[in-house]
C-alpha cells in the first residue's frame, strides 16, 4: 500500500517534468516560413527579409520554403501537414484568405477559415500595370483605345486565379468595358518575364514583382493601383486618374496551421511587433516597394472580413471564374 501511495504521489511531478507528456515550448528548433510562390516574387522577398529579422529574436534558424502553385494554395496545404506548434507558418495573401473560395470553379483543397490561423498582416503592395517598352500603347488611354478597337486580342498575365493580379485586370476590364484575354502563370516573377519576352501585352502585378525591371528599363510602368502615386515611383500616375473607381492594394500576411498553439501565437505576435519597429526592416521594405503592416491576429481577421465583401462583389459583378495556371 505504501508503494502504491508513493507512486500516486509521484505521478503529478512526473507529468509536470519537462519533455514528459507535453511538447517543448516554442521555439525549440528550426522555424519554417512557407511561401506559396516561386523565388523572386513579392511573397518570397517579404519572407526572406522577415526571416532574417526574426532569427535573432527567436534564436533559432528561420528558413524559407517555396511551395508554389494554385495561387498560393499549395503552400497553404503544405503548412497544414506540419505540426501546429508554431514552428511552421504560411505567407498568406488577400487572394488565399478572401477571394479564392468565392470564385466559381475554384477547387479549394482546404477551408481557409477553418484550416488557417490568422497571425498578422505583413505588407501592403500597390498594384502596378507594366508593359513592354516596345508595346504599341505607351499609356493607359492608348491601351484602353486599342483594347476597345481589338476586343479579345490583347493579353494580360496573371499569377493564378483569384490573386490580386487577376482581380486587378478584371476590375480594369469591368470599369473600362474592354475585353482582354488573361494568361495565368505560376507567380509574379514568371508573369513579369512573360511581359519582357512579349508573350503577353501587359501585367497587373504587385509592385515588387517588377520593381527591379522597372529600374532597369526592361518594362514600362503605366499606372499604380493606389489612389496616390507610390513613393518609390512618384512619376507613375494612379490608375484612378484614367479609370475612375479603380483601386487595388494587395497584401501578404502570416497564418499558422489549423489549431495553432495559442502560446505560440502570442510569441509570434510579440516577435512581429518587434520587427515592425526595426528601422532597417522598414527601409528594406520601402526599397522593395512594400508598406509595413505587421500587427495582431485581430487586425488581420478584420482585413480578411472587409476584403471578402469587396472582392465578392466584384466576382459577381464581373462574372469571374477560376483560371488554370500554365
Amino acid at each position: 500500500m505504501l508503494r502504491r501511495r508513493t507512486l500516486l504521489a509521484a505521478t503529478p511531478l512526473a507529468l509536470a517534468a519537462p519533455g514528459i507528456g507535453r511538447a517543448a515550448p516554442f521555439p525549440s528548433g528550426d522555424i519554417r516560413i512557407v511561401s506559396g510562390a516561386p523565388p523572386g516574387g513579392t511573397s518570397d522577398i517579404f519572407g526572406r527579409i522577415l526571416a532574417e529579422k526574426l532569427q535573432p529574436i527567436f534564436r533559432q534558424r528561420v528558413l524559407i520554403e517555396n511551395r508554389a502553385g494554385a495561387g498560393g494554395l499549395v503552400g497553404a496545404v503544405a503548412v497544414n501537414t506540419m505540426p501546429n506548434d508554431g514552428h511552421a507558418v504560411f505567407i498568406t495573401s488577400m487572394g488565399v484568405q478572401a477571394v479564392m473560395a468565392q470564385m466559381p470553379g475554384q477547387v479549394m483543397p482546404l477551408d481557409v477559415d477553418r484550416d488557417l490561423t490568422p497571425l498578422s498582416n505583413g505588407v501592403g503592395i500597390p498594384n502596378l500595370l507594366i508593359a513592354s517598352p516596345n508595346a504599341a500603347f505607351r499609356d493607359v488611354p492608348q491601351l484602353i483605345a486599342q483594347a476597345r478597337e481589338n476586343p479579345g486580342k490583347l493579353t494580360y498575365a496573371s499569377a493564378g486565379s483569384g490573386g490580386s493580379q487577376h482581380l486587378a485586370a478584371e476590375l480594369f476590364k469591368v470599369l473600362t468595358g474592354t475585353n482582354i484575354l488573361g494568361i495565368p502563370y505560376r507567380g509574379g516573377a514568371p508573369a513579369t518575364l512573360a511581359v519582357i519576352a512579349r508573350e503577353v501585352d501587359m501585367f497587373f502585378g504587385n509592385l515588387p514583382d517588377s520593381f527591379g525591371q522597372v529600374r532597369q528599363g526592361a518594362v514600362r510602368p503605366l499606372a499604380v493601383g493606389s489612389t496616390t502615386p507610390a513613393p518609390q515611383l512618384p512619376e507613375v500616375p494612379p490608375m484612378a486618374r484614367f479609370v475612375p473607381g479603380f483601386e487595388l492594394v494587395n497584401w501578404f500576411g502570416l497564418a499558422g496551421p489549423r489549431g495553432m498553439d495559442p502560446a505560440a501565437v502570442q510569441r509570434w505576435t510579440a516577435a512581429l511587433l518587434q520587427v515592425r519597429e526595426d528601422a532597417d526592416y522598414r527601409r528594406r521594405m520601402f526599397d522593395n516597394g512594400m508598406q509595413v503592416l505587421l500587427g495582431t491576429p485581430a487586425e488581420l481577421a478584420a482585413q480578411i472580413a472587409k476584403d471578402k465583401v469587396t472582392w465578392g462583389d466584384l466576382i459577381r459583378r464581373a462574372g469571374l471564374k477560376a483560371e488554370v495556371a500554365q
